[in-house]
């Protein structure tokens, strides 16, 4: 019989194709139009994981999209691992950005062109392969549950009332998730901490109808203009924000960890040279690498309003929109972050203008101790296959329902991603490195072998 690892190099080229496949479902969540699109990719799933061994695979109906579901239970004594990830991407707009259609997959200099490629289809995949070398080389040392979800992309609204209502079917021993990045190809990573996530969209309404901008301009509030005064004063002359009681929750990052940090290899050159910058930019009295993972931040993700089309239109507009997210840090509640920007963008509003604040979805922060089995576990097998011992690091990114999973079953998640922050998950031309595909299906047995070991 074949070892796992000489079975995942004779079936490489089959995951690969499969992944393409995948990669071909536009499962949109944010957009009604593909609704159908993403229950294909939730019933696509479903059929691979059945395909690869698993049990009792099935899709749990939900609200909103469905959630695979599928099992292999082992041994009662051997410990369990609940493998989150979900099939639901990001829009692809604009889609003019884009060198090949997002949802038509491009291998170029070994490396996976496609919208989800890295966040989160290539990576979750990762976990449907090694699953299958590990069971069809009879070297499947854990009972393994999978969870897989389809709205991550949206807010995960509806996941947390499935855990709550389903906490004897996923009980586990840890949580096994891939949606994070490693430092480099030859630095490889484990994210211990996450921000928190409060996302907004406001609205500010002037006239009660367009209006031609020389009969009425400078005469009545452009709501456009107003929009922009109100964002702008929302950070000070050091970029800290400045609504009421923000920063109340913070958790201060002590001295010791900061200089921890300040260890992680980090080219600030090679930084701005790959985002096409000349400088940085944020929170003074705080590095970059800082900035982006235990500061909370407020930033625009879009703004709208007017004529925005072909030539000219002269209108002074009626309303003018916006979508913020405020990224939170440990000990910060989403909710009361919520309530203070609902609060504060209404008081700052001048008179001339009425606005609405709608909250979209949030979500908190996440710590994960260092000397728990589960991370010993992923940081051998990553130590393994990648030579090196990996480097502990803080995600700036959010995945609101780690927190949930904590709260709701009680058990800890260890993030053991493979991706890397220039992968343009999020934005146009998305990519995922072959060989960042193929080490993590490679790692992935090395921590259930670990994670065996340890907990014996």
């Amino acid at each position: 019989m074949q070892s796992t690892h000489e079975f995942i190099a004779a079936h490489k080229d089959r995951f690969l194709a499969e992944l393409l496949d995948l990669l071909r479902i536009p499962s949109v969540s944010a957009d009604p139009a593909y609704a159908g699109d993403v229950r294909k990719a939730a019933e696509w799933v479903a059929a691979n994981l059945r395909a690869a061994g698993a049990d009792h695979v099935r899709l749990e109906e939900t609200p909103g999209y469905p959630i695979v579901y599928g099992e292999k239970m082992v041994d009662p004594a051997a410990p369990t691992v609940l493998v989150y990830g979900h099939y639901d991407v990001q829009p692809a707009d604009p889609l003019e950005l884009w060198d090949n259609p997002p949802f038509e997959p491009v291998i170029k200099n070994e490396v996976i062109y496609a919208r989800g490629a890295c966040d989160d289809k290539g990576q979750v995949f990762m976990h449907l392969k090694a699953f299958e070398a590990m069971l069809a080389s009879e070297n499947l040392p854990c009972n393994v549950k999978f969870m897989i979800e389809g709205e991550e992309e949206v807010g995960s609204d509806n996941l947390g009332n499935f855990v709550a209502a389903n906490k004897d079917l996923l009980k586990a021993d840890v949580i096994l998730i891939s949606d994070t990045a490693i430092i480099a190809n030859d630095i490889p990573s484990i994210d211990v901490g996450l921000r928190g996530l409060s996302y907004m969209e406001v609205e500010v309404q002037g006239p009660n109808r367009d209006l031609h901008s020389g009969v009425y301009g400078g005469a009545v509030a452009n709501p456009i203009t107003i929009l922009c005064q109100m964002i702008s004063s929302m950070h000070d002359e050091f970029n800290h924000i400045t609504i009421p009681g923000f920063y109340d929750g913070v958790m201060e990052v002590s001295a010791a960890d900061r200089a921890s940090m300040a260890q992680t290899p980090f080219d600030l050159d090679a930084y701005q040279k790959d985002l096409g910058i000349d400088t940085v930019h944020g929170e003074k009295g705080y590095t970059t690498l800082e900035r982006a993972s235990i500061r909370p931040t407020l930033d625009v993700n879009g703004i709208w309003g007017g004529y925005t089309g072909e030539g000219a239109k002269t209108v002074l507009p009626s309303k003018a929109y916006a979508k913020i997210s405020m990224r939170l840090v440990p000990n910060q509640s989403s909710a009361e972050i919520t309530r203070l920007f609902t609060e504060h963008f209404k008081a700052i509003a001048p008179k001339g203008v009425k606005v609405k604040v709608m909250a979209h979805h949030g979500g908190e922060g996440y710590l994960m101790p260092t000397d728990s089995i589960a991370f010993k576990a992923a940081s051998d097998a990553m130590a393994t296959t990648f030579g090196k011992e990996p480097v502990p690091t803080r995600g700036g990114g959010s995945i609101p329902i780690v927190a949930l999973f904590e709260k709701e079953l009680g058990v800890k998640s260890i993030l053991m991603g493979f991706g890397l922050d220039s992968d343009a998950i999020h934005s146009p031309n998305e990519h995922y490195g072959l060989f960042n595909f193929y080490k993590g299906i490679e790692t992935i047995p090395h921590f259930f072998q670990n994670f065996a070991a340890l907990s014996k």
